[in-house]
């Protein structure tokens, strides 16, 4: 007697409870799918994909509190996914670029059985290109307003103008806010590209600042200085990050 395959779980995030009953319909011909959650809102669904790791996700983009490409951003997790959403055709030409499967609100069955064959040929696949959009997406979306950092099963929303400064502490960076740090695993390089130049400035190789922070800058050595920010912090300054400095204080 052979053993029943396993099924292909599947989670529906969207935040309009008609879009997710959608799906749910479309899925009932296919019972070797298994709906293993639904969510509304990106929080939720941060959490409900770190803990259940589908095989599939309907994934809305446009939600309140966080939008389809912070929630991929945001899990280690990457199932294979499909994007159900209103985007208009000129931002959908990226998902063509990278073959990801999405679902143009509002689509028939027929358009549903495509982009569900596509993605189920991508589940347990190593090979991601939703990523690589996200990566796209997130640094045409400049510069950053928000920071999203999961911290456990919740996520941290901090808002870019309460940064003091971000320091590089080994693969991770930790946000200063308040006296307060926050860590992220992500690179200083990627955070510099993201932030807005006019407010943040690479002052040294292991620091960004917010230069709204700053009190006064002191001589430290013959080529470096220090600058004291108004809560009394010193962080180290390069010549490279002096000379970015002058231009804009």
């Amino acid at each position: 007697m052979s053993a029943i395959p396993p099924k292909i779980t599947a989670i529906i995030v969207d935040d309009e409870e008609l879009a997710r009953t959608v799906v749910r319909e479309h899925l009932d011909s296919h019972p070797e799918i298994e709906i293993t959650a639904e969510s509304a809102n990106g929080f939720d669904a941060v959490k409900q994909i770190s803990e259940l790791k589908p095989d599939l996700l309907f994934l809305d983009i446009q939600m309140p509190k966080l939008n389809g490409f912070e929630v991929l951003e945001l899990v280690e997790h990457t199932p294979a996914v499909i994007f159900v959403t209103a985007y208009d055709q000129y931002a959908l030409k990226a998902f063509d670029v990278h073959a990801v499967d999405y679902l143009l609100k509002p689509f028939t069955r027929e358009r549903f059985e495509e982009a569900l064959k596509r993605a189920l040929s991508r589940v347990g696949s190593t090979d991601s290109p939703v990523q690589d959009l996200v990566m796209e997406v997130r640094h045409q979306q400049q510069p950053l307003e928000r920071i999203l950092i999961k911290e456990g099963a919740s996520v941290r929303v901090l808002p870019a103008d309460t940064v003091d400064y971000v320091e590089a502490e080994d693969d991770y960076i930790a946000f200063h806010v308040s006296g307060k740090k926050h860590l992220k695993h992500q690179a200083l390089s990627d955070l510099e590209q993201q932030l807005d130049p006019n407010r943040f400035v690479r002052i040294h190789r292991s620091y960004i600042l917010n230069i709204d922070r700053i009190s006064k800058l002191e001589p430290y050595s013959k080529d470096n200085r220090m600058a004291v920010l108004k809560d009394g912090t010193q962080l180290p300054v390069s010549r490279t990050g002096y000379d970015k400095l002058k231009g804009l204080l």
